[in-house]
């Protein structure tokens, strides 16, 4: 979710600002704009189609922004899937996630939302599916914590970990079939009724929480390199996200010359990383780090899984089912769906930011169904491809809209190209499954740490000052601590007599976010207190605010390639949620061209426009 920040020109301040960045055309109006409002105004609209170099460039740096929670999820999924010792998989899973990203991603852009906003892996699916390996029948062999026993290759240990990922398959595309369902069928708009700040903070804020001992284990491997990775991460995103770095550019106009970037606050994460893995490489091959298995620290070395990227082929083409035939579990299933309506929810928050940020008006219902529906159906290929997770709404790419002043949809088709590209060359994933763990826990300690804070956010909406509130709030994240972990400690406690009840149990009340939500939202709908009271009303006009069926929202939202024009003349079309409704088109109006197309009036050379991007 995307909370309301200051306006400093380099955040997310499109909620300190009233109407929008970019309209259609003004006809002269812009000369009336004051100096902060020029400084914040745009320089590429959602449906406007900068340079190709300039969606290349800014493509790459969205899926760098995405890159610390693409391959964060199957890092942690190895653990459950007994692949902790078996690198060449990891880097197989993180292609194949990466590939999924970029086809979810040009599916959204195109038939869903149609906003400029990423896909990518979601943790609200991370959390479930960890419990749902946790599961006594799921519990990975002892001999596979063992690197020296592990035989990568060996059909035993491969039907090991493929046997726990079809489950997690089967599992994650049934429980998508009901985003899919809730997205088309237009009920969205009946569960945000149901659903506020008190039900959303406990949710979200113990996704962070529930992995603190995944980011504890990983860290604990060498606390001076992890403690270093976070201190860098927080140096470059804290400290000098406000420093820009001249870089030299070249122009027609100014030949060579340097322009400033805001370098810091683009890629903290992976400047953190790169430096932090950079130095273990130096502690490496000058033999600062011990060079024994048995010795602390030996897990920060560079050279433990060498022989990997010469293993990992140079092209991977992943396809559905390439691990076998999914499986169904009931209990997976129903934990699956707990992570799917907390994805919903947040990403139709998502959707509202992107839009402030893109120039874009308001979304309507029937393109916040769409979104919802094909992010629904991302997930479904996501399961069917095998990357243990589904797909969402990436809240990092939305702010750094922000940073960039380039709205434009068309860098994002970028993004969602350059990710299939990756996910398509199988050394790509394999040289992410080289970074140390120590590393990689430093960086979950940060990236945990703003998922938890990014939570009570949300309480921002309510009034903290009811004690009604308080109590909901404290009781909800404290029960969503307790009972998963006295369950993780007791897991024969619940014997029902029936085998697939006792699973269904386990699952649940072993996922924070499921037990924290739960009582968030049985307390908040049954405790009596004000709308005001409980943020339903300041919740609402952020998430549930429709724009009217104007031409601009046509413009921005209307299905692509003409598809809306050819519905327009059928009756039955009102009747679809998903469809927009008969709309003037741009060709009604004179001297309008279609968004898809369209340049703006004045608008500066090339240029111009990567310093006017990149400089304030």
């Amino acid at each position: 979710m995307a909370p309301e920040k200051e306006s400093n020109g380099l955040e997310n301040y499109a909620f300190a600002i009233d109407g929008r960045f970019c309209d259609l055309e003004k006809d002269g109006e812009g000369s009336d704009l004051s100096e902060e409002d020029d400084k914040n105004k745009l320089a590429y609209c959602v449906t406007d189609i900068p340079p190709w170099y300039l969606c290349i460039i800014l493509g790459i740096q969205h899926c760098l922004t995405a890159f610390g929670g693409i391959i964060a999820i199957p890092l942690i999924l190895s653990q459950g899937l007994c692949l902790q010792h078996d690198s060449l998989t990891q880097g197989h899973l993180i292609s194949t996630i990466f590939f999924v990203s970029g086809v979810c991603t040009l599916l959204q852009v195109t038939f869903g939302i149609r906003l400029p906003i990423l896909q990518g892996g979601t943790f609200t699916l991370l959390a479930p599916s960890m419990a749902m390996l946790s599961m006594p029948e799921w519990t990975c062999p002892a001999w596979t914590q063992n690197a020296s026993l592990v035989n990568a290759t060996s059909p035993e240990y491969v039907e090991v970990w493929q046997s726990r990922m079809r489950a997690l398959q089967g599992s994650i595309m049934v429980g998508s079939l009901f985003q899919v369902l809730v997205g088309f069928s237009g009920l969205i708009g009946l569960f945000m009724r149901f659903i506020g700040p008190l039900t959303i903070a406990p949710t979200i804020s113990l996704i962070g929480l529930s992995l603190y001992d995944s980011a504890g284990m990983n860290a604990g491997n060498h606390w001076g390199i992890s403690t270093m990775t976070t201190a860098l991460i927080i140096l470059f995103s804290q400290y000098l996200r406000h420093i820009p770095v001249p870089f030299p550019t070249y122009s027609k106009t100014k030949k060579l010359h340097t322009s400033k970037i805001y370098i810091f606050q683009i890629l903290p994460v992976l400047l953190g990383i790169t430096l932090s893995w950079l130095i273990c490489y130096i502690f490496t091959i000058s033999d600062v780090l011990p060079s024994q298995p048995e010795q602390y620290g030996y897990l920060a070395r560079t050279d433990l899984k060498g022989d990997v990227i010469v293993q990992a082929p140079w092209f991977r083409f992943p396809y559905p089912g390439q691990w076998g035939l999914p499986t169904v579990s009931l209990a997976g299933v129903v934990g699956i769906l707990a992570g799917v309506i907390s994805s919903m929810i947040e990403s139709v928050g998502d959707y509202h930011a992107c839009a402030r940020l893109s120039g874009a008006p308001p979304p309507p219902k029937h393109a916040i169904n769409r979104g919802i529906g094909i992010e629904g159906l991302g997930c479904l290929l996501a399961g069917a491809w095998g990357t243990g997770n589904g797909t969402t709404s990436y809240s990092e790419n939305v702010g750094a809209l922000g940073i960039t002043k380039v709205g434009s949809r068309m860098v994002i088709v970028a993004g969602g190209v350059l990710l299939i590209i990756m996910g398509l060359f199988g050394k790509i994933g394999a040289i992410f499954t080289t970074i140390p763990t120590p590393v990689v826990g430093g960086m979950f300690l940060v990236m945990f740490g703003v998922i938890s804070a990014a939570g009570v956010s949300n309480l921002q909406y309510a009034d903290m000052n009811s004690s009604r509130n308080i109590f909901i709030f404290g009781f909800s994240m404290f029960s969503g601590l307790v009972i998963p972990n006295w369950i993780f400690k007791n897991p024969d406690a619940i014997a029902t007599g029936m085998v697939e009840l006792d699973q269904l149990l386990q699952v649940l009340l072993t996922t924070s976010m499921f037990v924290g939500g739960f009582f968030g939202f049985f307390l908040d709908n049954t405790i009596p207190g004000t709308k005001r009271e409980r943020g339903i009303i300041a919740w609402n006009k952020i998430h549930l605010d429709d724009s009217s069926n104007t031409l601009e929202s046509s413009e921005v939202y209307n299905l692509p390639f003409g598809i809306s024009s050819c519905l327009s003349s059928y009756t039955w079309v009102r009747y679809v949620p998903f469809l927009p409704l008969n709309a003037p088109s741009s060709q009604d109006k004179p001297g309008v061209d279609s968004l898809d197309t369209r340049k703006q009036p004045g608008k500066p050379e090339p240029s111009h426009i990567i310093r006017s991007v990149i400089k304030r």
